[in-house]
């Protein structure tokens, strides 16, 4: 099968497309014959040198954390899935690929409703949104600070505060400010005067921040929030160590993916993919993530493509 590995870390260029052996459905698992990935900065960070907790890197290593398809090969032992079933999943690390091997309890069967591009896009930004309303005790009537609003995880961050009944202010560029206000967000802009600009928009106080910007964001969300332990990030780990916030990582489930994939079929809930690329310009999709300024999500197109 083809897929895109590293055989060092470095920076976007060592990642490249490769003829590599296609993996086979062990006891538990699935095979699934990947239509679309979702590309993320976790990605990026792990072609840089980063390893995830639990987590092993060995060279090749195909990268890639979220995907959706169909399933080709059925472990021993698994009961719910046939081949040819649609399916979305996550894992750590594989699924930059043609073909990828997953634990069954990692895989949800894809509504007919939602399509391909929006669930290989869907898991790793959309669970790590769900988590950090949950973990921030985000309720109806409350106020939410979204630092990057308009990125994968803060434009799910929105939508799923909005359908809660929170006001969401969310700090974006100029250019993605009206986007902003389609989700439902109050959009303020970066920069100086940042805090200002957010007491304007929020003139009742905030209650919880999301960070999904970085640069020195959760300090202006500990002059806004009275409690600390609401104030989050899912970038800026030293700081939270500084602030006393807290960091957020994914607690990641096929409940929470099924409940996620079923709000986007009933409309209630719309990933944003900003721009595609095929396996074999990968670097190039890993370039786009690393700027930190795109809309939505970026994803790959693979195999037999995206409707």
């Amino acid at each position: 099968m083809r897929a895109a590995a590293i055989d060092a870390f470095g920076p976007a260029r060592v990642l490249t497309a490769r003829t590599v052996p296609r993996p086979v459905a062990g006891p538990g698992e699935l095979l699934v014959r990947v239509r679309t990935a979702g590309v993320q900065l976790t990605d990026a960070a792990i072609r840089d040198g980063w390893t995830p907790p639990g987590a092993t890197v060995e060279f090749p290593q195909i990268l890639g954390n979220e995907f959706a398809g169909v399933v080709d090969g059925v472990g021993s032992g698994v009961r719910g899935f046939a081949v040819g079933d649609e399916v979305a999943g996550y894992r750590v690390l594989g699924c930059y690929a043609e073909y990828v091997n997953v634990p069954a309890e990692q895989v949800v069967h894809k509504p007919s409703g939602v399509s391909w591009l929006t669930a290989g896009a869907l898991s790793a930004s959309g669970q790590t949104a769900h988590t950090a309303l949950e973990r921030l005790r985000v309720a109806g009537g409350e106020t939410l600070l979204v630092h990057g609003a308009a990125g994968g995880v803060g434009t799910v961050a929105v939508q799923l505060a909005v359908a809660r009944g929170a006001r969401v202010v969310g700090t974006a560029s100029p250019a993605n400010h009206e986007y902003l206000r389609s989700l439902g967000a109050v959009p303020v802009g970066y920069g100086a005067g940042q805090l200002r600009r957010i007491r304007a928009a929020a003139p009742q106080g905030v209650d919880a921040a999301l960070d999904a910007a970085g640069h020195g964001n959760l300090r202006t969300a500990v002059e806004l929030v009275g409690d600390r332990d609401r104030i989050g990030t899912i970038v800026d780990i030293g700081l939270t160590r500084e602030l006393g916030c807290q960091w957020i990582s994914s607690d990641r489930s096929a409940a929470r993916l099924r409940e996620l994939l079923d709000a986007c079929e009933r409309g209630e809930l719309t990933v944003t993919v900003r721009k595609t690329f095929p396996l074999d310009q990968v670097w190039r999709a890993h370039l786009d993530v690393e700027t930190g300024h795109g809309r939505g999500k970026v994803a790959l197109v693979v195999g037999d493509g995206a409707p």
